[in-house]
């Protein structure tokens, strides 16, 4: 029984505001999906991008090289590229040259299949005040939550 896999990108919640979600597939070669299998990768300072031809591309993600891999391995930092339909990718493309949006990657994880699949989303980036407001909400949370707690016990 294998274990499930899910990488995940903590800061792009903080950082951005997120609009929209799709699930992307993802081109892989041989030692990347069993480097992904073992949990060696890392999304965090990624985002997607369109190259000339409009096809959308992951940069930045980490895939770490695959330890009894041959000659063969792949690079860390390999641009990779993602599978969408053609609907979705269009709707992509015009909201990032239209409204300066930009995607971001959430979630790395395995599909029941076996297949690796990137939740991304369409995001605007937060101002810093934004950022100290959700900071102030959640110690207002952690604050009440102790407050509940220690009712409880009295």
């Amino acid at each position: 029984m294998q274990k499930e896999i899910h990488i995940k990108n903590k800061k792009a919640r903080f950082e951005y505001e997120l609009l929209e979600e799709f699930t992307a597939g993802i081109v892989l070669t041989g030692t990347e999906i069993k480097s992904i299998r073992n949990s060696k990768a890392s999304i965090t300072e990624s985002f997607c991008e369109f190259n000339d031809q409009d096809e959308l591309f992951t940069i930045n993600m980490y895939i770490e090289e695959y330890a009894f891999g041959t000659r063969y391995n792949h690079p860390p930092k390999a641009q990779r590229k993602l599978l969408l339909n053609k609907k979705e990718l269009n709707k992509l493309k015009r909201e990032v040259q239209n409204s300066g949006l930009t995607i971001v990657p959430l979630r790395l994880f395995i599909t029941d299949k076996g297949f690796a699949k990137l939740r991304i989303a369409l995001a605007r980036g937060k101002k810093l005040y934004d950022k100290r407001e959700v900071i102030k909400d959640r110690d207002n949370k952690r604050d009440l939550d102790r407050i509940k707690k220690s009712f409880k016990r009295g």
